[in-house]
């Protein structure tokens, strides 16, 4: 039976918080100057871009919630200059993330989302949003990852295919994260 739209976003979800938790568990290895050193990329540092994927998530999640934070989200650019209390906040709000995706219904997915920006509410479908939201993920670990590549620590793969056969691969990290393939991917595990 294919994937509905709904499974789909739930395992963007899923894939989303597992990169995350991925890329900043690698961070972990660096000092904390290393961690905020300039590098060349959109954003000055590792602090900064991954501070900023943060911040960009804290804003669409509470509008994907109906809240109304917007542009006070990023009062603060860099809001956990140290990695401990960044991968806290990042892995809270990837939660976040999850428990809207797994709350989705197809109707829900076609519903309006309002995004408070700086000079308007801007109307957006929740489907569009959610997908600018994982795009925005992806394209700024991908800076970041270049970044990390920059120092002594190896960046991870950040690529995985969320395939059944690389599931060995992964259970490591699904246990850390307290996930489950059937968490993932419902009862049948596929």
């Amino acid at each position: 039976m294919p994937a509905s739209n709904v499974q789909t976003f739930r395992a963007f979800a899923y894939n989303n918080a597992w990169a995350n938790h991925r890329l900043l568990t690698a961070c972990a290895a660096l000092t904390p100057e290393a961690f905020a050193a300039a590098r060349t990329g959109f954003f000055p540092s590792l602090q900064a871009t991954l501070n900023h994927i943060l911040v960009i998530d804290w804003f669409y999640a509470d509008a994907l919630e109906g809240g109304d934070l917007g542009p006070k989200a990023w009062e603060n650019e860099i809001p956990c200059p140290a990695l401990a209390d960044l991968k806290r906040e990042q892995a809270a709000v990837d939660r976040r993330l999850i428990a809207m995706c797994d709350a989705l219904t197809d109707t829900a997915l076609d519903g309006e989302v309002r995004v408070n920006r700086i000079t308007r509410v801007q109307v957006e479908r929740r489907d569009r949003l959610l997908m600018h939201l994982f795009q925005h993920q992806i394209h700024h670990r991908g800076q970041a990852h270049a970044m990390l590549a920059g120092t002594a620590v190896k960046p991870p793969q950040l690529d995985e295919f969320f395939s059944i056969g690389e599931a060995p691969l992964r259970a490591a990290e699904f246990a850390e994260l307290g996930w489950t393939e059937e968490m993932v991917w419902g009862m049948d595990g596929g």
